[in-house]
């Protein structure tokens, strides 16, 4: 099993359910050195805004999320989900986990 750290529509269980046939059981948790910004994907009716952390460094700044453990073959799925946009990366919660998390590609 692995961890993933979540922000945004992956906590949704309408989401859980489709990408992974069933509802996750998470913990929250508090990613820090991170914030929450917006970026604009064009969808099929036009520009939307979706969530996307970035790493700044400075750990007053964090992101509160939950970490779910899931298998391999759910990470690939949440890969197909979250698309071109963001990129799966390992990062160290204030628990001191490491999990993975979707950021920014750069």
């Amino acid at each position: 099993m692995q961890k993933l750290f979540t922000y945004g529509t992956l906590q949704h269980e309408d989401v859980q359910e489709d990408l992974f046939g069933r509802i996750l059981e998470g913990t929250p948790e508090t990613l820090k050195g991170y914030i929450v910004n917006k970026i604009q994907i064009e969808e099929e009716f036009g520009m939307i805004d979706y969530p996307i952390i970035v790493e700044t460094d400075n750990l007053e700044d964090s992101i509160q999320g939950i970490v779910y453990e899931v298998t391999s073959n759910d990470l690939r799925q949440a890969d197909l989900y979250e698309g071109k946009h963001y990129k799966c990366v390992e990062v160290v919660l204030q628990s001191h986990q490491k999990a993975w998390a979707y950021s920014l590609v750069m």
